[in-house]
């Protein structure tokens, strides 16, 4: 059966508010399979515009994975979407905070160890958690972010992208903003706040500093078309292999949907999840 007849609404969902650091609380939304429970994961979204991007295929792949006995919970952290405060107010540490309380509530609701599936930034946000908590638990990372400081370098590219510069000013711009952010001061960029304090935690982290972990990493990459993952990525897997982490590597065909200018989906991406989750995460 493929994937636009199976994601239906064969599950019950409960919106609500853990407590958290600004009100009404942290938002949580759980989607209950009305079947026999597999198991649970916990969504932990992208950065900034690519977690609105991404919403659409996160949930198509939420309702998928509960209409084939899995739970799951879908996180905003503090200052994002429907969660309390602003963007102002998320701090790389504060949003490792937020994980806790989910993991503990997902974990105590369902009696079972949550898989942490996360996506972009955010696998770097669950690395750095699961190494800072020492806990090992399967994870499941769709299009990870490799390096924190370049994706940081990427986000404050938009301030002078939108401000239509040109290389020389654009580089000076730059030059200012991190300079602002290294002494403390917030910044503006493309419609969010960014706080010294998130953006020291993003550009800290790196997933070449992944913990040691029993548990099996899933990584599914989107590529444009068919083909084999790029020399980032195979040079990620090659340190890993050396390190011993135990992971698996897989691709699908589709769209950047967590950048593309209109919504826009990869089918195939939670056809391949839900194989990574029944196989423990990791047996593709």
């Amino acid at each position: 059966m493929c994937f636009r007849q199976i994601a239906v609404t064969t599950q019950s969902r409960e919106a609500f508010f853990l407590p958290g650091p600004f009100d009404p609380g942290r938002f949580c939304l759980l989607q209950i399979p009305s079947e026999a429970l597999k198991g649970c994961v916990l969504f932990v979204p992208a950065f900034a515009e690519e977690m609105n991007k991404s919403r659409r295929m996160v949930a198509l792949a939420a309702d998928y994975f509960a209409a084939n006995g899995w739970a799951s919970m879908l996180l905003d952290p503090s200052g994002c979407g429907d969660s309390g405060g602003d963007f102002s107010d998320a701090e790389w540490l504060g949003w490792q905070d937020d994980i806790d309380a989910a993991y503990t509530w997902l974990s105590e609701r369902f009696g079972v160890t949550p898989v942490l599936w996360s996506m972009r930034a955010g696998c770097l946000l669950v690395t750095d958690w699961l190494r800072s908590r020492q806990i090992d638990v399967p994870t499941l990372f769709w299009q990870p972010v490799i390096h924190g400081k370049q994706h940081l370098t990427q986000f404050l590219f938009l301030k002078a992208a939108g401000e239509m510069l040109g290389d020389s000013d654009g580089r000076a711009v730059m030059a200012r903003t991190r300079q602002d952010l290294a002494s403390g001061c917030s910044v503006e960029i493309a419609g969010y706040t960014l706080s010294p304090y998130l953006a020291e935690g993003l550009e800290a982290a790196s997933l070449e500093a992944f913990p040691s972990l029993k548990s099996t990493t899933t990584v599914i990459e989107v590529l444009a078309s068919e083909g084999v993952s790029g020399p980032n990525s195979i040079a990620l897997q090659q340190k890993w292999s050396a390190m011993s982490i135990p992971y698996a590597w897989a691709t699908v065909t589709g769209p950047a949907f967590w950048r593309t200018q209109e919504i826009s989906v990869a089918l195939s991406l939670p056809v391949v999840s839900l194989d990574a989750l029944n196989g423990g995460v990791g047996e593709l």
